[in-house]
Formats: C-alpha cells, sequence, structure tokens
C-alpha cells in the first residue's frame, strides 16, 4: 500500500515539475526582449529541477528503504550555476547592446553619474 502512495506522490511531483516548465516556456515565449526574458524562466526551471529531485528522492528511498539524498547534489551544483551563468548572459548583452549603439538600461539607483561612467569603462 506504501508503494502506491509513494507512486502517486512522485507523480503529483513529476506533473507539478512539468506545469513549472510549460508555464515557464510559455513566459519565454511571450515576454518581449532578452533582458525581460532571463528571470523568470530561470527561476521557473530551477523550481522545475528541485521538484524532480524530490520526486526522485521519495521514489527511491521508498524502493531502497533508507534515505537517498545523493540527488541533491545535482540540484546544489544547478543552484550554484544558474546564477553565475545568467550574469554572465546578462553582462554579454549589455556588452552587444552597447556597441550596436541601442538605449541602455538606466544606471543603477544610487550611483553618482561619473562613477557610472567610470563602471561602464571598467566594462569594455
Amino acid at each position: 500500500m506504501t508503494i502506491v502512495w509513494t507512486e502517486l506522490v512522485v507523480a503529483l511531483l513529476l506533473l507539478a515539475s512539468g506545469g513549472i516548465v510549460l508555464t515557464s516556456a510559455l513566459g519565454l515565449w511571450r515576454l518581449p526582449d532578452f533582458f525581460a526574458r532571463m528571470h523568470a524562466p530561470a527561476l521557473a526551471s530551477t523550481l522545475a529541477a528541485w521538484l524532480v529531485a524530490a520526486a526522485s528522492i521519495v521514489h527511491f528511498t521508498a524502493r531502497e528503504g533508507e534515505l537517498s539524498l545523493h540527488v541533491w547534489l545535482t540540484v546544489v551544483l544547478l543552484s550554484i550555476t544558474a546564477p553565475v551563468t545568467t550574469v554572465v548572459l546578462a553582462r554579454a548583452a549589455l556588452f552587444r547592446r552597447r556597441h550596436a549603439g541601442d538605449d541602455l538600461p538606466p544606471p543603477l539607483a544610487g550611483v553618482p553619474p561619473r562613477q557610472a561612467r567610470d563602471l561602464d569603462a571598467a566594462d569594455d
């Protein structure tokens, strides 16, 4: 009887993960530009990966009869590397926009204009 319940929990976690990924993909498709597309889908896909990891933990714990946490290593690695990748992609996109002559986002709030220019010069 516990096998049925664990399979149900695993199925629900995987369905929730699939729904989140679908929502993330729709947001990626509907949002207007690169900078709007960056943040929300990245967070949603990370949440979906956490749900898949939770489903895997439930499945292997029920199957082996002991707590199985080795899947968390993958999710922790994903959670550490995803923000770094996002920052690198954002900086590359800003660099390309500067060289294309497009309008740039306003400088950071609270940064004096001269310091903002110095920061922009350091990026090039």
